[in-house]
């Protein structure tokens, strides 16, 4: 059978993987095996964070509708029990928007539920 050279693989897998770590600090982009190590633990973080990121606007929204609502005299938790009760599906997202954007649109539904 012929040899069969293999440096073009793993050459091009090495420089993909030191592609992927490109200003990371210290030996992480430049020595491969630290730089694996790192591409998984920054996969892990990445993978964790996209959740906490729904979680952290989600508490960024209800800070928008709580500040929007104290000049008219209203508390963010009386507010979305009011919108319950009057079976007013606008989600929070939506609500902090209109808070941060037309606060005279957010005016209005804050009239329509007291």
């Amino acid at each position: 059978m012929s040899r069969v050279k293999r440096g073009t693989i793993s050459l091009k897998r090495r420089r993909n993987v030191l592609k992927m770590v490109k200003g990371f600090r210290f030996g992480r982009s430049t020595k491969e095996r630290q730089a694996r190590e790192a591409i998984a633990h920054a996969g892990a973080h990445a993978f964790a964070h996209r959740r906490d990121k729904k979680s952290d606007f989600r508490g960024l929204w209800n800070i928008r509708i709580n500040a929007a609502l104290r000049p008219l005299g209203f508390s963010y938790s009386k507010f979305i029990g009011a919108l319950k009760k009057k079976n007013i599906e606008l989600d929070r997202k939506i609500l902090a928007d209109l808070a941060a954007n037309n606060p005279e649109t957010f005016e209005r539904v804050v009239n329509t539920v007291k």
